[in-house]
C-alpha cells in the first residue's frame, strides 16, 4: 500500500509498504484524509528530536472502518466514520496512576514516536478508535487539533465570567478559542495575520490584536479596564510569546501552555510570585476532549471549509510541506487524501 515518509530534514517521500494484519481486539481503518500538523513540519524540517528517523507522520485522521477484529465490541460498525486517539499510555506512570493519560510519562504518538497515519490502511487497538457518525471522514481530520485546543481550555477551568486571552490562531488556537466562547467566557485573540484574526472573530472571539501592527499592552488594558486578562493560553512555542502571557496576564491568573518554546525562555520570575500566577501545562487530549469536539461539529456551525487550507495527494506532499515551510502564518491545515 502507499505510504509517505520523511526520510530527512527537508525530504519526504511516497513509498510502498505491506498491508497491516488485523490482530485480536484491533480495527482495520480505511484512511481518507490525515492532517500535516506542526510537529510534522518540525520533524521534516528536522527539529523534532522526538521523532523517529525516518518516519511515517499523521495523526489527525479521518478514516472509515474497514474490517473489525475478534473481541472488538458492536458499537463499532464497518462503513463508520471515525478519527483515532493517536496517543498511548503505559497505566504505570504517575500520570496515569493520576488518571491523567493524556500526560503519559512515556506516550508514543502516531507520526511521532511511532509510525503515524499517513498511508491507505492502519490498524489500532478497538478502545483508540472515535466514531464521528455525523461527520465526514474529511473533517474528522480536523478533531484531534481542535481537541488539543479544547483540553487546554478544561485545564484552565474557563468560566463565562473570565476573559480569556489566547495566542496564536493556529488551529489548536481555533481549538481553544472555540471551547472558551462555548463557555461564554470573553475571548481576545493575539496574531500576527488579519485573515486569522477575522476568522477568529466568526468563531467565537470578541476582540481581536493584531502583533505586528497594534500595541499589544494598550490593547489589552483598554480591553480589560486596566485588569489583564483572567486567563492566557499559549498557543505557539516562542520565547516572545511566554514572556507576553506572564507579563499580561492579570494578577491571580492563569497561563496555560499548550506550546513549547525550542530554545530558552528568561522570565521576570518575580511576576509569578507578586501575580500569585497559576502555570500549567496542556498536553495532548482526553476522549472527553474529542467528543466534545465531535459534538460541536455536529452543530455545522464551524466554518470547516476555511480551516482547509489545501488538500493533496500523496505525490504532492512534498510540495505542499514547502510552501507551509516558505509561509507558515498562511496556513491553517493541509490535508492529505487517500482517497
Amino acid at each position: 500500500m502507499k505510504a509517505i515518509q520523511i526520510t530527512a530534514p527537508s525530504d519526504m517521500k511516497v513509498i510502498d509498504i505491506n498491508t497491516p494484519q488485523l490482530k485480536r481486539g484491533e480495527v482495520l481503518l480505511k484512511i481518507h484524509f490525515v492532517g500535516f500538523c506542526g510537529s510534522d513540519l518540525n520533524t521534516f524540517l528536522g527539529r523534532n528530536l522526538m521523532a523517529l528517523n525516518p518516519v511515517i507522520p499523521g495523526h489527525e485522521i479521518g478514516a472509515t472502518i474497514e474490517k473489525i477484529g475478534e473481541d472488538v465490541p458492536d458499537f463499532l460498525k464497518v462503513g463508520m466514520a471515525v478519527t483515532v486517539n493517536p496517543y498511548t499510555n503505559c497505566g504505570k506512570c504517575a500520570a496515569c496512576r493520576n488518571g491523567k493519560v493524556n500526560a503519559c510519562e512515556h506516550n508514543e504518538t502516531l507520526g511521532v514516536q511511532r509510525n503515524g497515519a499517513m498511508k491507505e490502511f492502519l490498524t489500532v487497538s478497538w478502545e483508540k478508535v472515535i466514531p464521528a457518525k455525523e461527520i465526514t471522514p474529511r473533517d474528522c481530520a480536523l478533531i484531534e487539533p481542535m481537541s488539543v485546543g479544547f483540553h487546554a481550555v478544561s485545564r484552565a477551568q474557563v468560566t463565562d465570567i473570565d476573559t480569556v486571552m489566547v495566542i496564536g490562531c493556529g488551529m489548536i488556537g481555533i481549538g481553544a478559542i472555540t471551547r472558551a466562547a462555548l463557555r461564554g467566557a470573553t475571548v481576545i485573540v493575539v496574531d500576527l495575520d488579519d485573515y486569522k484574526l477575522e476568522l477568529a472573530k466568526r468563531i467565537g472571539a470578541k476582540y481581536t490584536i493584531n502583533s505586528k501592527t497594534e500595541n499589544i499592552h494598550e490593547k489589552l488594558q483598554q480591553l480589560t479596564d486596566g485588569f489583564g486578562p483572567d486567563i492566557v493560553i499559549e498557543a505557539v512555542g516562542s520565547p516572545a510569546t511566554y514572556v507576553m502571557a506572564v507579563e499580561e496576564v492579570g494578577f491571580t491568573g492563569r497561563i496555560i501552555c499548550i506550546g513549547y518554546s525550542k530554545s530558552d525562555v528568561t522570565f521576570q520570575t518575580k511576576l509569578f510570585v507578586q501575580k500569585e500566577l497559576d502555570i500549567r501545562g496542556s498536553r495532548n487530549a482526553l476522549h472527553a476532549d474529542f467528543r466534545a469536539v465531535i459534538h460541536y461539529l455536529e452543530q455545522k456551525t464551524c466554518p470547516i471549509d476555511e480551516l482547509i487550507t489545501e488538500v493533496v495527494k500523496p505525490e504532492q506532499a512534498l510540495d505542499a510541506m514547502q510552501r507551509w515551510t516558505a509561509n507558515p502564518a498562511k496556513v491553517f491545515r493541509i490535508l492529505v487524501s487517500f482517497e
